[in-house]
């Protein structure tokens, strides 16, 4: 009897093994994003959620968008005023590493000035371990990055093309 259960015993604890025989999927490269043309708010959020997937990295972390709307949008003031009201409290806060900021829109210029201006007053190297990243266009990138570097984190760039 004892052999019987020892045996039975054998045979549930190496089924589950055998039985989990791992299939490697595929490597699928994925499609080069391409930017919305027009000021369609849906297609610019899944597009710069997909960017921001492509590009977190080593970070685990849920990522802290701001996001504007196309300059046309009748309420881009206040939604803009908002955006950057939350913004400026996260960075005086202070923002852990292994966290990831993320600056997009189809208005480049202005989600630009949101990122620069949330990052006054940020003291020098506080944000190390922190990726900050702009999507927009390249006439912004300069600017962006010379408020960013001085707070420490690693500044990534990316042109909405």
């Amino acid at each position: 009897m004892k052999i019987a259960t020892r045996l039975m015993l054998a045979a549930c604890l190496v089924l589950p093994f055998a039985a989990c025989k791992k299939q490697e999927a595929p490597v699928v490269e994925a499609a080069p994003l391409t930017a919305p043309t027009g000021t369609d708010d849906a297609a610019w959020k899944t597009y710069l959620q997909e960017v921001v997937i492509n590009n977190m990295g080593p970070i685990t972390n849920t990522p802290y968008m701001y996001y504007l709307p196309a300059e046309n949008d009748p309420e881009f003031e206040a939604k803009y005023g908002r955006q950057l009201e939350q913004a400026k409290g996260a960075m005086a806060r202070g923002i852990t590493a292994g966290n990831l900021i993320a600056f997009g829109s189809p208005a480049s210029a202005r989600v630009a000035d949101l990122a620069v201006a949330s990052f006054e007053g940020v003291e020098a190297d506080t944000l190390k371990g922190v990726r900050v990243l702009f999507i927009g266009d390249a006439a912004d990138n300069a600017r962006v990055k010379v408020a960013v570097e001085p707070s420490g984190a690693e500044y990534v760039f990316v042109e909405a093309k």
